[in-house]
């Protein structure tokens, strides 16, 4: 069975974010990642560079909050309707590639899925009711 979580977007405001949530639900990321990390990073603006590519907050229960910030140099703008997703984490290739094709029809897919930098097999899109999904096998089910 899948697991859902909240993933939220920010333009330029996701730690200053998250340090204000820790400071509420406690605990400490388990992830942060910086838009520096990613290939081709040298092409982004030294502003962009610094940004959040990832970070995550788990908040208990196996729940984790989660969120990144846009990249306008990338073409990406915030706008409220956009600054959340449904983050998916699938527990196996095949359960991610149903329910991948299954949502996404009618839709407007971002990134197809595939293996990324960073292991995990990954894809988002947007449902056909303009709602935003990530599709995600962490990398130790691959």
């Amino acid at each position: 069975m899948p697991k859902l979580n909240a993933y939220l977007n920010f333009d330029g405001k996701s730690e200053e974010a998250f340090n204000f949530y820790k400071s509420v639900f406690g605990g400490e990321f388990s992830s942060i990642q910086r838009m520096s990390d990613m290939p081709g990073a040298e092409q982004l603006a030294e502003n962009e560079r610094t940004r959040l590519m990832h970070i995550a907050l788990p908040i208990g229960n196996g729940d984790v909050l989660m969120a990144s910030d846009t990249v306008p140099s990338m073409g990406h703008q915030l706008t409220i309707g956009n600054n959340f997703y449904v983050s998916v984490f699938a527990e196996s290739r095949e359960e991610a590639d149903r329910l991948f094709a299954g949502l996404s029809v009618g839709g407007e897919i971002e990134m197809p899925l595939a293996d990324m930098f960073w292991g995990d097999y990954y894809g988002s899109f947007h449902d056909q009711f303009g709602i935003g999904w990530m599709i995600n096998v962490p990398n130790q089910h691959n």
